[in-house]
Formats: structure tokens, C-alpha cells, sequence
């Protein structure tokens, strides 16, 4: 049975605009950016503004082998990115392959200016570079990961994830970068309900129209009844059903030594805690990954890889996963531009029975499953 909306086409009125920085400037970042750039496909789907002063892309171009970007200080196009520079690289002097106070400075200042390009409208989606989360230390980010500190930088209160791709599979989770006695307190109905439908919601901005989920466990054996905690009856399996009569097409609680064996049957997981998800994902594609920072209100995405110090300037840096982040900011944005256009995607994808329909009937979701 189908999972997509017949629709007509709609030709979105713009192109995207997304913002890229470099990303710790001692690692691979840089190369990568390069090498991202230096593909025409990537600035003909949408409008690239890269944060770095010129200085910084010629060496990047020269880390990549003298790769050929099109750029241009003043204009951005099909043909050209734009390079935002503010001359401010002389004030961070870092080298390659150490972790520095100034490298943490300088992502962090390029961040902050992504930020407020999004905060100002004039972006719709950051695609960064690998960070150094030591460095990023000693610059003074005291936030347990990136994903809380754009909360805060952003101000925002809502439910956020850090969002994890492998291929065609997401995950997200109901906790994150908390030590493990902290995880069950923290796994309510209420919690694993949110996480359903950020996924969810996610998804369908990701490009599926009727996303299909699966909810893992918390305890072995899916708690057995009970006889190895009751989160799955107090509190998961609850959210499970609610979320089902909000029109999600969600299954679960699955135990979770299983539930990545039938992957083939969602489009996204959610776990219950950190490595529950993150081991399964990078055994499944270690190379190609992407973190998304997921429920922010601009899409925030990056490779799932670090910034490898101990290649960078060497070339030998492979661009897939900084590509991938590149496709999904990109998909995510244009979904949202979509989203401003018909009022579809502001029901519950998945609510087959309530779905409103124009008077063309043009507009037909004809089942989840």
C-alpha cells in the first residue's frame, strides 16, 4: 500500500539557503568544505554563503589538492558561493592538528554568526564542519553537547534530539549524553511520546510522506512482563499507543538487541538511550554518517565523524559524510519552504482518517502501511 501523498508538484518559489562553516580549523574540516564546494551540483540546488574569510578557502582549496571552487565575495547563484568574510581568522591563530583554545574560538564564532543568519531569516538551514569537543572546552562551551548549546545560543525550550542517519535509517532517543543511572528516571510516557513525534515530524521533513517507526525497549527481553522493570508497560508501550492515536504509524516497545535486525521495516528508530542507538548505527555505516540536531527550528547537520587530526592537510579526508549532511540540510529545507506553501504538512502525516482534501480532491494519503 502506498506511503506518499498524491499531490501535484509545487515549484518551490526559491532555492534554499544554507550556511556552511569549516568547522575546527585544525582538523579535516576545512578539506572536506573544500571538497563539498568544489562539486557544481551542490550550488546549483540551492544558495551556499560560506562562513570563513578568503584566507581560510584558499588554504582549504589547497588542503583538497587545489580543488576548483566557484566563489564570490558579493553575489551567490547556481554558478558561485558566497564567502561571508568579516577578515576576523588573524584573531584565532590555531595549528593544524592540535587541539587550541583558539580553534574552539573560531568554530564558535563562525556558529554564532550561522545563528544569526537563521535568526535574521536570510538562511534556512547550517550544514557545519567537524567540531573538537576539547577545543570547543577550552573556548568556553560548558553545555554537555553542540545540540545544547544551539538550545541555548537559540534560546529554544522545545523537545530537541540529536538525530543519527545511517542510509536510509534514522535514529533518535529519549536520552542522550547522561551516565547510564541517570537513563530509566528519565524514560515517562511523556518523554518517549515527544521523541516519537519529533522523529516523526523529522522524517517527514527528511522527504517520506508517512514515516514508519519502531520504539526500542529499555530492558532485556522487552522487560519480560515485567520481570525486568515495568518501563515498558508504565511508560513506553503507553506512548507507543498515544502516539498511534495522533495517526503515527509507530510499533514497539521491540527489544533492542532485535529491533535493528528488521530495520528494513522503518525509516526511523527510537531508542532510549545514547549508545542503545549510536552502536548499532556505526556498526552499520561508520562511513556516510550524519548527525542532525533534530527539533531545532532551523535544520542543523554534520558529519558523524570527528575532525581527524591526524590526517588533516594530507588529503585523504573522504567527503561522503560531509555530502550526506550537505543532502539532508538541503532536503529539510526545501521541505520546510514546501511546508509555508500547502497546509498538508501541518497534520500529523500518518492521520489517514482526518486528513482534509481540497475540493480538486488533489490531496490523498491512502494509507500508512
Amino acid at each position: 500500500m502506498s506511503r506518499t501523498i498524491s499531490a501535484p508538484q509545487t515549484p518551490l518559489p526559491r532555492r534554499p539557503r544554507i550556511a556552511i562553516t569549516l568547522g575546527d580549523p585544525s582538523g579535516i574540516g576545512p578539506e572536506l568544505v573544500a571538497k563539498l564546494l568544489s562539486n557544481p551540483v551542490n550550488h546549483q540546488r540551492a544558495d551556499v554563503f560560506l562562513l570563513a574569510d578568503v584566507s581560510e578557502v584558499q588554504s582549504a582549496i589547497n588542503d583538497a589538492a587545489g580543488v576548483n571552487v566557484s566563489m564570490s565575495l558579493d553575489s551567490v547563484g547556481p554558478h558561485s558561493i558566497q564567502v561571508l568574510d568579516d577578515n576576523s581568522a588573524a584573531r584565532y591563530p590555531s595549528k593544524r592538528g592540535e587541539i587550541s583554545k583558539a580553534s574552539g574560538e573560531r568554530s564558535i564564532h563562525q556558529l554564532k554568526r550561522a545563528l544569526s543568519l537563521a535568526q535574521a531569516g536570510e538562511i534556512d538551514a547550517i550544514v557545519f564542519a567537524p567540531l573538537n569537543k576539547s577545543s570547543l572546552k577550552l573556548a568556553g562551551m560548558t553545555e554537555e553537547d553542540e545540540l545544547r548549546w544551539f538550545s541555548n545560543q537559540l534560546d529554544f525550550k522545545g523537545t530537541t534530539s540529536e538525530i543519527n542517519i545511517a542510509g536510509s535509517l534514522w535514529t533518535g532517543r529519549v536520552t542522550s549524553h547522561v551516565g547510564i543511572e541517570e537513563v530509566a528516571p528519565r524514560i515517562t510516557k511523556e518523554s518517549t511520546l515527544k521523541s516519537i513525534e519529533l522523529l516523526n515530524r523529522l522524517r517527514w521533513e527528511s522527504g517520506i510522506e508517512c514515516p514508519r517507526l519502531g520504539v526500542c525497549a529499555l530492558n532485556p527481553h522487552n522487560g519480560e512482563n515485567g520481570t525486568f522493570g515495568r518501563q515498558e508497560i508504565d511508560h513506553i508501550r503507553p506512548a507507543v499507543e498515544e502516539a498511534r492515536k495522533k495517526g503515527i504509524n509507530v510499533q514497539g516497545p521491540f527489544p533492542c538487541d532485535t529491533i535493528f535486525l528488521k530495520r528494513q521495516h522503518f525509516d526511523g528508530i527510537v531508542t532510549m538511550y545514547h549508545d542503545q542507538g549510536q552502536i548499532a548505527m556505526k556498526l552499520l555505516s561508520f562511513d556516510g554518517g550524519v548527525t542532525v540536531q533534530g527539533g531545532l527550528p532551523i535544520p542543523i547537520a554534520t558529519p558523524a565523524h570527528g575532525t581527524a587530526f591526524d590526517i588533516a592537510g594530507k588529503n585523504m579526508a573522504a567527503v561522503t559524510s560531509t555530502q550526506n549532511a550537505f543532502d539532508v540540510a538541503a532536503t529539510m529545507a526545501e521541505r520546510r519552504i514546501l511546508k509555508d506553501l500547502r497546509p498538508v504538512p501541518d497534520i500529523m502525516p500518518g492521520m489517514a482518517e482526518t486528513l482534509p482534501k481540497n475540493n480538486a480532491g488533489e490531496v490523498v494519503i491512502t494509507s500508512c502501511c
